[in-house]
């Protein structure tokens, strides 16, 4: 009797093998299902990879937050359904915020000690991601911030990285080619009013604002910030119209900026230029509740679907995201955060997968000395965990003429002005001739 080895015991039979064997090409099949159901178990057969942050999901900021957490998600999604990272999927471990900073350390503290988070990332905007580093910095954990703003210039923490293209000189970088466009224009401008929320980007830009206006040698009329409490903005815009200035810069925080708009259109305020630095005039449904009033502003802005802008993968993002924002009652558009939310988690996979490792060192290792491939193109760190060159665009809103959604689909109502590479169209100057 010939005896033929078995996986399921020392020795078979013959005639059991030969039974088996005639099963061959349905055995084959079974083999092939179970081949393609182990090879995915495999792909994601550990415990989560866990990646902790807080989003303002309620509060001031929550219409930008709720936005790139939209894209976070997708961003999850799309990682897990190609087996996760480091054969394990991955968890996105977030807590609402509520836009109020005092939140942030314990939100920190419990991810971390907790909920035992593998990894971190940055809140979104300055004054969330600013409150966290203390903690980040006591735990050696790798943080890359989203949309913080001069974040890491006193801490000076080589592990942070921000995911903001202001560049290394991030606090100029927001309002540089405001002034550079202004004082192109005939007559030169000669004076300028900037007023700032009294926060933690509102003040890092502001500084900036008066470093660039100092260099154009424009004479600062007013400079003055104001309590974030503030829901009255016509005795500051009031006060602003009564020193004349050519150029008024604005750094506020999105209810902030509504108010701002509206006070200058309700008082018939009427600068040559006027904008820079509004966190909020991106969001589509501030823009859809402003309308006309939005006409003549030039303020700052990250990306736009400009045909020099449609980096690989960032038209499909959007895409997918649109087809999602009504049910997931976020930005009808997604143009501001939502690119930077893919993209900050992007740079992390893109470490994680080179290293091998979600060991913190040896991410912001590979993160400091290397080029990522993201929505946003081409990204590399640099001093301070700056982008190692800066591309903010200041864009023109123009011929908005009601409060309708759709026009903002499309460049019709907005020109980017520049940089020169992405640039799409020239200024309107002075403000009053886009009214």
């Amino acid at each position: 009797m010939v005896l033929v080895a078995c996986a399921k015991g020392p020795i078979m039979k013959r005639r059991e093998f030969l039974q088996a064997a005639s099963l061959g090409v349905a055995t084959t099949a079974v083999i092939g299902t179970l081949a393609v159901l182990t090879d995915s178990a495999v792909a994601q057969s550990g415990q989560p990879i866990k990646i902790g942050f807080s989003m303002a999901m309620t509060g001031g900021l929550a219409a930008n937050g709720k936005s790139a957490l939209l894209a976070q998600k997708i961003w999850e999604e799309d990682v897990n359904a190609k087996g996760g990272l480091l054969g394990r999927p991955v968890k996105l471990v977030y807590y609402d915020d509520q836009s109020n900073p005092s939140t942030v350390p314990g939100i920190y503290t419990k991810l971390l000690d907790v909920d035992k988070v593998e990894l971190i990332i940055g809140a979104y905007a300055t004054a969330q991601i600013a409150p966290a580093m203390p903690i980040v910095m006591s735990k050696n954990k790798v943080f890359i911030g989203l949309l913080g703003l001069a974040v890491n210039n006193e801490f000076k923490y080589p592990n942070y990285f921000a995911m903001n293209p202001a560049g290394p000189d991030s606090k100029t970088a927001i309002t540089k080619d405001f002034f550079d466009i202004a004082m192109a224009q005939s007559p030169k401008p000669q004076t300028v009013a900037i007023v700032a929320a009294d926060q933690e980007f509102s003040r890092n830009a502001a500084d900036g604002a008066r470093e660039n206006a100092q260099k154009a040698g424009l004479k600062i009329l007013y400079d003055k910030t104001y309590p974030p409490s503030v829901t009255d903005f016509a005795p500051i815009v009031r006060a602003i119209a009564a020193t004349n200035p050519d150029l008024v810069v604005i750094f506020s925080y999105p209810p902030d900026s509504v108010g701002m708009v509206k006070a200058v259109n309700e008082i018939g305020f009427k600068p040559k230029m006027i904008g820079g630095g509004m966190v909020g005039l991106q969001a589509t449904a501030l823009k859809v509740q402003l309308g006309p009033m939005l006409n003549g502003f030039v303020n700052y802005d990250w990306w736009l679907p400009v045909p020099k802008m449609q980096f690989p993968g960032v038209e499909d993002l959007i895409k997918r995201y649109q087809a999602r924002a009504a049910a997931e009652g976020v930005d009808a558009l997604g143009y501001y955060t939502a690119p930077w939310g893919y993209a900050q988690l992007q740079v992390l996979q893109q470490a994680i997968t080179a290293t091998k490792s979600i060991e913190d060192k040896k991410l912001a290792d590979y993160i400091r000395a290397s080029t990522f491939k993201t929505v946003f193109g081409d990204v590399k760190f640099g001093k301070d965990g700056e982008w190692a060159q800066s591309r903010v665009l200041q864009i023109q809103f123009h011929d908005v003429k009601a409060n309708d959604v759709e026009q903002f689909r499309t460049m019709n109502t907005q020109t980017v002005l520049t940089p020169a590479d992405y640039k799409s169209g020239n200024v309107i100057y002075p403000y009053e001739k886009a009214k």
